[in-house]
C-alpha cells in the first residue's frame, strides 16, 4: 500500500471544523507537588474563586491529582455560580459535551449566555456555534453569524474562521467562496491556527499547488497546536522532503498529531516504517505497532484501510512479537485516550458540518 489517494493534496477535501471549544486554565506554576494541591484545595473550599478554577482545571487535566471529570465539573460550576465568566464558559462546555455531568445542551447554552453577559468574547463564539446547530437553543445560523461578527470585532480569530466556514457552505449567509477566503485570511491575521489551516487548504483546493505561503500557513498552524495541520504538513514533507525545515520535521509533526488523536498520522508513520521512507528505518514490527494504534484510534475506517497491511505483517511476524506489540499499542492508546476521543469528536463534527451544509 502506498500513501492513500485520499490523502494526496490535489484530492484533499477541505476540512472545516465548527465545534464548541473548551478553555482550561492551567497556571504555569500550579500543581508542582502535593503541598500546592493541598493549598489550592483548602483555599477553594474556603470560597476562593481563583482556586476553584485551578482545582477544576487540575481535575480535568489530571495534573497534580488523579483525573476526575465529576470533581472538575463540580469546582468549575462553583466558580461559575460565583460569577466568573471563564468558569461559566468552561462549565457550559462540559454540559454541552456531557463531561463530568449529564449532557444538557440547554443548560450549557445558558452558561455561555451568562459568560457573554460577563464580557467574555470567546463565549460569544461558543454561543454562536450552539445557534448554528441548535444545541440547547433554537437553530438560527443567521444569528450565529451576527455573534461571530461581533466576536471578530473584538479580535477573535476563531470567529472569523467560523464565518469562513459558513460562507463556504452557505450556512445562514450566501454561499460565497471569495467571502469565505476573506474571512479565513482575517482569522489567520488574528493568529487563529484553525483559520490558517483552512486558508491553506482552500488555496490548495483552488490553485492545485502547494507554494511557500501555503506551507508556512500549515507550519504556523501546526506550531500553534492544530492537529490537522500537523498531519497535512507531515504528509507534504513526506511527498517533498525539500520543504522540510529539519530532517525530522515530518515525523515530529506526525508523532505529535498521532499522540493527539490523528489515526491518519499513526497510519502514515506505519507506512514510513514499512517502506523505510522519510529518514525512518524500515522495520516491520514498528510498522505493525503504528498500524495497530491507528486501528484503535480510527475504528472501522482505519481497520478497513489497513486490513491488508495488518494481515501481511501478521503472517510475517512471530506470534510472541505480535502479542507484545498489541499490548504496547493498547497501553499507548490508554495513555492518549482522552486526546484521541476529543479529536474523534472534532472529526465527527467536521463531517456533520459538511453533510448538513450540502443537504
Amino acid at each position: 500500500m502506498t500513501v492513500p489517494r485520499s490523502w494526496r493534496p490535489f484530492f484533499v477535501t477541505v476540512l472545516f471544523v465548527l465545534a464548541i471549544q473548551s478553555f482550561i486554565y492551567l497556571p504555569q506554576d500550579a500543581f508542582a507537588g502535593g503541598a500546592d494541591i493541598t493549598r489550592i484545595q483548602s483555599q477553594a473550599e474556603h470560597g476562593s474563586v481563583a482556586q476553584e478554577i485551578e482545582l477544576g482545571a487540575a481535575y480535568l487535566s489530571g495534573r497534580g491529582v488523579p483525573r476526575n471529570e465529576k470533581k472538575a465539573a463540580y469546582w468549575y460550576e462553583k466558580a461559575a455560580n460565583a460569577g466568573d465568566p471563564g468558569a461559566q464558559q468552561q462549565i457550559g462546555y462540559l454540559y454541552q459535551k456531557g463531561i463530568g455531568v449529564d449532557r444538557d445542551p440547554e443548560r450549557g447554552a445558558k452558561w455561555f449566555e451568562r459568560a457573554v453577559a460577563g464580557g467574555l468574547t470567546s463565549a460569544k463564539v461558543n454561543l454562536g456555534v450552539a445557534y448554528v446547530w441548535g444545541l440547547g437553543v433554537r437553530k438560527d445560523p443567521e444569528f450565529a453569524a451576527q455573534l461571530f461578527r461581533e466576536a471578530v470585532k473584538k479580535g477573535n480569530g476563531t470567529a472569523a474562521c467560523y464565518l469562513g466556514v459558513m460562507y463556504s457552505f452557505g450556512m445562514g449567509v450566501p454561499k460565497d467562496a471569495l467571502e469565505a477566503r476573506n474571512w479565513f485570511e482575517a482569522g489567520a491575521k488574528l493568529h487563529s491556527a484553525m483559520a490558517q489551516f483552512n486558508l491553506a487548504m482552500m488555496l490548495i483546493h483552488q490553485d492545485n499547488l502547494t507554494n511557500k505561503d501555503v506551507i508556512e500557513l500549515l507550519r504556523d498552524s501546526a506550531h500553534r497546536g492544530y492537529v490537522p495541520a500537523m498531519h497535512q504538513l507531515g504528509l507534504f514533507i513526506v511527498r517533498d522532503p525539500a520543504i522540510a525545515a529539519s530532517p525530522t520535521e515530518a515525523t515530529d509533526f506526525l508523532e505529535e498529531a498521532a499522540a493527539n488523536g490523528s489515526w491518519q498520522s499513526s497510519a502514515l508513520l506505519g507506512i514510513l516504517a514499512r517502506d523505510g521512507r522519510a529518514g525512518v528505518a524500515q522495520n516491520k514490527k514498528v510498522a505493525y505497532y503504528h498500524f495497530r494504534i491507528a486501528t484503535l484510534q480510527g475504528g472501522d475506517s482505519a481497520t478497513t484501510l489497513l486490513e491488508s497491511d495488518l494481515h501481511l505483517l501478521t503472517s510475517e511476524l512471530a506470534a510472541d512479537s505480535i502479542n507484545s506489540v498489541d499490548s504496547d499499542a493498547t497501553a499507548w492508546m490508554e495513555k492518549h485516550k482522552q486526546a484521541c476521543l476529543l479529536t474523534s469528536e472534532w472529526d465527527c463534527i467536521s463531517l456533520r458540518a459538511i453533510s448538513r451544509a450540502e443537504q
